[in-house]
């Protein structure tokens, strides 16, 4: 009973569509003949890492904002950060295959004349310590901010500013040049990853089963999350959080704990799209990022997982088209789906759709009941 969360529609659905994305898009990619109408370009694999990375990052939003209430308007900024630690890996990396042959310090700090490596870049040239780094800086970010916050009861509108002023603060500051993170232009030009070529085929192919497998990673651990004890207490503190507080539960705790598991995940899907993508830099703090990312969650449908990974592909592949056939209206085009959802779908693509097969299926049933018999009056 208490793994019953694992086995429903949604999450057959969403398992079997990752992995025969994990199966097909390799094939596509590999096996068939490039002339064929089946092939699947070299560009076009790391674009589709990129969305799963999008949707994960959706994913992490959901879980506090659908199942919490808690709308954060900075979680751009835990991704970002995320990216950064694996950016950090990647240049160590380089070393002196460089532009200026240093076989320690980046090129941009041999730029600036930098004479030796700062001490937050030490440990960064070993993976295991980055991929730690993934996690802890984005968690660590938010259980602080969110131990201030919660603790102050700040919540809606005014918790959603105050992430917004977080992130706006941070992209301020990695913006410097002095900050030792590469300043406008960020961090980019990387060679490889553990010993791999980041533009290799091969390896473009193996961070795209690597991006699915975090989604689907992440998508039952937020299932499980909401499927216990914990998760039913967050939607109560989502809808009547003064009551929840009044039977004797700390609700500031369970708050803290879900954000900072919420900028974890965030955090991993930064990872995993700066070597997809190939460049992280200060852009990724702005808070219209951030700002995507909850309208991603509202097409989709919050509350329901699948909706955040849904919306996240849907408004992804649209921005895709926009930018390149009409690309200056693609922010109108975002706009106008925003208030379109919000005045006629207000629970989402996937709360739509639930709500035409319910009135399908009631109609099917009332024509397939049999109708009462009249007798006529004797």
């Amino acid at each position: 009973m208490k793994t019953r969360f694992f086995f429903d529609r949604q999450t057959v659905l969403v398992l079997s569509f990752l992995t025969a994305a994990a199966v097909l898009v390799p094939a596509m990619n590999g096996l068939a003949a490039p002339g064929s109408a089946l092939h699947l370009p070299d560009h076009i694999v790391p674009l589709l890492g990129k969305y799963l990375c999008f949707a994960l990052l959706a994913l992490s939003v959901d879980l506090i904002w659908g199942f919490c209430g808690i709308l954060s308007l900075g979680h751009g900024a835990f991704f970002a950060l995320g990216g950064y630690a694996m950016g950090m890996y990647l240049m160590r990396q380089i070393g002196p295959r460089g532009v200026y042959s240093d076989p320690i310090l980046p090129d941009f700090m041999v730029f600036l004349n930098w004479k030796d490596l700062p001490w937050f870049w030490q440990g960064f040239d070993w993976f295991p310590f980055a991929a730690l780094m993934v996690l802890l800086v984005p968690g660590c970010l938010a259980f602080v901010f969110g131990w201030f916050a919660f603790r102050s009861r700040v919540t809606g509108v005014y918790f959603s500013i105050i992430t917004q002023a977080m992130t706006f603060a941070l992209m301020l500051a990695f913006f410097r040049n002095d900050m030792g993170l590469g300043g406008n232009n960020g961090l980019t030009d990387f060679k490889e990853i553990l010993g791999f070529p980041v533009q290799a085929g091969s390896t473009r192919i193996a961070l795209f089963v690597l991006s699915v497998a975090a989604l689907a990673g992440g998508y039952l651990l937020c299932r499980w999350v909401v499927g216990t004890k914990f998760g039913k207490v967050l939607v109560a503190v989502r809808d009547a959080e003064s009551r929840t507080r009044f039977l004797g539960y700390r609700v500031e705790h369970y708050k803290l704990a879900v954000f900072t598991l919420s900028a974890m995940l965030a955090g991993v899907a930064g990872a995993l799209y700066v070597p997809q993508v190939g460049i992280i830099n200060p852009s990724e703090f702005a808070p219209a990022s951030s700002i995507e990312v909850v309208i991603w969650v509202a097409v989709g449908g919050r509350g329901t997982l699948v909706g955040a990974i849904l919306g996240a592909m849907v408004v992804n592949a649209g921005k895709t088209w926009f930018t390149g056939a009409l690309p200056e209206f693609w922010l109108f085009a975002l706009g106008g789906l925003f208030v379109f959802v919000t005045l006629f779908m207000p629970n989402g693509i996937l709360g739509a759709a639930g709500d035409l097969w319910e009135r399908s299926s009631q109609k099917l049933r009332a024509a397939r009941s049999p109708k009462p018999l009249t007798h006529a009056a004797e």
